[in-house]
């Protein structure tokens, strides 16, 4: 699985730092997601999945292949 981000659609609710940590960060300035790691742990694919789904804005953007 790869993880992107689309800072400019970012809502900056948080809701995907407080579910993934270990995957999502919020930029200290104005709250707008990060993605801490871009290639999860596979352990942490269902919880990225649904903190994509949960994000207001859809700004999580996912690819099951690596190489996208």
């Amino acid at each position: 699985m790869r993880v992107r981000a689309d800072q400019n659609t970012c809502a900056t609710s948080g809701q995907c730092v407080e579910s993934v940590p270990e995957v999502f960060a919020e930029r200290d300035e104005d709250g707008v997601v990060i993605v801490r790691d871009p290639s999860p742990d596979p352990r942490l694919w269902q919880d990225v999945r649904d903190a994509a789904r949960r994000c207001p804005v859809a700004a999580i953007l996912l690819s099951e292949s690596e190489e996208d």
